[in-house]
């Protein structure tokens, strides 16, 4: 992380204002960078850029190289004179601008999307062709992934034909012929994802900006990555999984979370000097500045769950790689910008990972008045932060700070006033004081969820843990980021030193 004291927003790129159902790489976006620059902040930390699958998590992709096209501004389309404003404005992406439909983007994209190709004649544009050999790689298998899921109906890989399924290579030949022109889509769409995101970085790091990213530590089952590399995983002869991720019991889930994530091959990916890993953080860094490593505590040691387990009650702990990974990473990338998102319960095995890596954790003050906490609660308590760390009011799995406030037991909420000696101010004023308590702490960066500066309730949570339907959808309104916000957020910057 930097030397000196810094300061950022938490804000997906999917909830940017948008007139085309989701936030994406157009003019809202460079406006948000504007708009950071003038509140005084220097971070802008996003969630996962992967194309999402099933429930519409982030951190459940169909690659973790591959881009959202979501994300692609279909401004820039129109502009590049490959699809027309009429068009783009005939097609019904929802009526709510504060929520994203999915459905309807799915939908309504990948129409668009696919007319944008036809008539782009990107097959001769040479910085395409450049594209498609630089990230030869894993855009091939990528592509072919998709395009065969697309024959399929959009089933699993787990559910295709035999062949394609366990990639024999006349199934494969076939496939690359019969579905050329699908794979050449799938290309374009990632030929502009990472063209356009690229611009945006770039304006971003002009002003200062620099991009916080997020990698998830697990991959998809149903994914290019696991159908490509079926020998990375923990996998059978058949390619079905023997053991998934997730966490135990705990105060917070009485059958623990059950994510259902294939686990790696840890001894495969030993013997190959983590090839596949160093890759994958490499590519990171070329799409962000700082990479924020989901999950840190599985590096160390992993829960493993019979997969067909219904709940996460019959796991155990296996070993991780350890420090090894990440020497091998430091060896082969130099040093480099990396949080470890160490949340949940720490042994001191965990800690003294953590520690050996150098790289700063996380703090959340909401965890640090949580009575179901099992032995860590005054870790998150900012008279005791390293400034080795960064801290956050809450993360994209909490609760807003406001709803926060009012769900927690009256006795978490009178030790929540007794810390800040403020027993009688309003919710909001509570709130205030809170971000105030973290931008003062001695942790060199803090990062603020936009709801939070907003005082937004759960109406806008991003995520709720191990439920489905209502998560991923909340939205920036235009206009909600106001000049007199802009202004306030300055003025604590520079007041706490992080500007």
């Amino acid at each position: 992380m930097s030397d000196k004291r810094q300061c950022g927003v938490l804000l997906p790129v999917s909830s940017l204002p948008s007139k085309y159902g989701i936030g994406c790489f157009s003019k809202s976006a460079y406006d948000f960078v504007d708009a950071l620059k003038a509140a005084g902040q220097s971070c802008w930390q996003i969630l996962p850029l992967g194309p999402t699958s099933y429930g519409d998590s982030p951190y459940q992709s169909f690659s973790t190289f591959a881009g959202n096209p979501y994300f692609i501004s279909l401004e820039d389309l129109i502009e590049e004179g490959v699809l027309t404003q009429k068009e783009c404005d005939a097609v019904d992406f929802g009526s709510d601008p504060a929520s994203a439909d999915y459905a309807k983007l799915y939908k309504g994209r990948t129409i668009l999307l696919r007319k944008a190709y036809e008539r782009s004649n990107v097959g001769e544009n040479e910085e395409f062709r450049r594209f498609q050999e630089e990230e030869a790689w894993w855009l091939k298998d990528y592509a072919l992934f998709m395009a065969v899921k697309q024959r399929f109906e959009g089933k699993p890989w787990s559910e295709w034909a035999e062949d394609i399924r366990l990639r024999w290579q006349n199934a494969l030949d076939y496939y690359r012929r019969e579905l050329y022109f699908e794979i050449e889509f799938q290309e374009y769409m990632q030929f502009k994802f990472r063209q356009q995101w690229m611009k945006l970085k770039a304006y971003a790091n002009k002003q200062g900006i620099e991009i916080i990213g997020d990698i998830p530590i697990y991959v998809a089952m149903d994914s290019a990555d696991t159908w490509a590399n079926p020998w990375l995983f923990k996998l059978d002869e058949n390619n079905c999984p023997t053991q998934v991720a997730g966490c135990p019991p705990d105060g917070f889930s009485a059958t623990g979370q059950l994510w259902g994530n294939p686990l790696y091959n840890w001894e495969v990916h030993r013997n190959s000097g983590f090839e596949w890993w160093i890759k994958r953080i490499e590519n990171c860094f070329r799409l962000y500045d700082v990479v924020r490593i989901d999950h840190f505590r599985g590096f160390d040691e992993y829960y493993a769950i019979p997969y067909g387990d219904k709940t996460a009650e019959h796991g155990w702990w296996e070993k991780g790689p350890g420090i090894d990974l990440f020497r091998a990473v430091s060896v082969r990338l130099g040093a480099r910008k990396i949080i470890a998102e160490d949340l949940g319960y720490m042994t001191d095995s965990v800690k003294r990972l953590v520690e050996e890596s150098g790289y700063p954790n996380m703090k959340v003050i909401e965890f640090a008045f949580d009575e179901r906490d099992t032995g860590n609660a005054s870790d998150y308590l900012p008279h005791n932060y390293p400034e080795n760390c960064v801290v956050y009011t809450g993360t994209h799995d909490n609760e807003t700070l406001l709803s926060w406030f009012r769900d927690i037991t009256p006795k978490e909420r009178r030790q929540v006033r007794e810390y800040l000696n403020n027993f009688y101010g309003s919710d909001r004023e509570i709130c205030q004081d809170l971000i105030c308590l973290v931008m003062r702490s001695v942790a060199k960066l803090c990062v603020i969820p936009m709801q939070d500066y907003l005082y937004l309730d759960n109406s806008a949570r991003m995520n709720q843990p191990s439920t489905l339907g209502n998560n991923w959808k909340w939205r920036l309104i235009p206009g909600q980021f106001t000049e007199n916000l802009q202004k306030e957020m300055k003025v604590l910057a520079k007041r706490y030193g992080r500007q």
